[in-house]
C-alpha cells in the first residue's frame, strides 16, 4: 500500500508539471499573438499618418479628411483658441480657415518624428507657409492623435499660438 501511494505521488509529481507546460506554451502563444496584433496595428496607424502628411506636403491630399465628423480636437494653452473643439466642422471653421485665409501659400508640413502606441499616434512636425503680407509663417506642432478604424477620433495639439495669432492679428480676414 505504501509503495502504491509513493508510486502515485511520484507519478503526480512527474506528470502534473509536464501537463502544465503545454498550457503555459499556449498562454505564451496567445500573448505573442496579441502582442503581434498590437504591433501590426501600431505600424498600420503610423504608416497611415505618415502617408497623409506626405500627401499633404506634396499638395495631393487634405490631412483633415482623416478626421471623423465628431472628432474632439483640443488645442492646449491659455489663448482664446485653447479649448476642445467638438466636431470636424467646428474645428476647421474656428481654427484652420481663419489661418489659411490669411496665407498666400498653403502650409507645407515636414515631419520630424512619428510615434505609435496602440491606437495613439504622435506626430511632431514643422509647418511653413507665406502669409499674405509676404512674411513667413513657421510653426512647430505636436499632435497626439487617437485612431479608430483608420480615422482620427481625438487630437491633443500643441503649437506656438503666438505665431498663429500673430498672423490673425496682422492680416485682416478678407485680405
Amino acid at each position: 500500500m505504501i509503495n502504491t501511494l509513493c508510486f502515485s505521488v511520484a507519478l503526480l509529481i512527474i506528470v502534473l508539471p509536464a501537463m502544465a507546460v503545454p498550457q503555459k506554451v499556449e498562454s505564451n502563444k496567445a500573448t505573442l499573438s496579441i502582442t503581434q496584433e498590437v504591433a501590426d496595428k501600431e505600424a498600420q496607424n503610423k504608416r497611415l499618418i505618415q502617408q497623409a502628411f506626405e500627401q499633404w506636403a506634396s499638395g495631393n491630399g487634405n490631412f483633415f479628411d482623416l478626421l471623423t465628423d465628431d472628432v474632439q480636437w483640443t488645442i492646449t494653452g491659455s489663448s482664446p483658441l485653447s479649448k476642445t473643439y467638438v466636431g470636424k466642422q467646428q474645428f476647421i471653421n474656428e481654427t484652420v480657415t481663419p489661418l489659411t485665409s490669411r496665407l498666400a501659400t498653403p502650409i507645407v508640413p515636414k515631419i520630424r518624428e512619428v510615434y505609435a502606441d496602440g491606437d495613439d499616434v504622435i506626430a511632431l512636425w514643422d509647418g511653413t507657409a507665406t502669409a499674405k503680407d509676404d512674411q513667413p509663417y513657421r510653426n512647430t506642432y505636436c499632435w497626439i492623435m487617437t485612431l479608430k478604424n483608420g480615422r482620427i477620433t481625438h487630437v491633443v495639439a500643441f503649437l506656438d499660438l503666438i505665431e498663429y495669432t500673430d498672423v490673425l492679428n496682422r492680416i485682416s480676414d478678407g485680405n
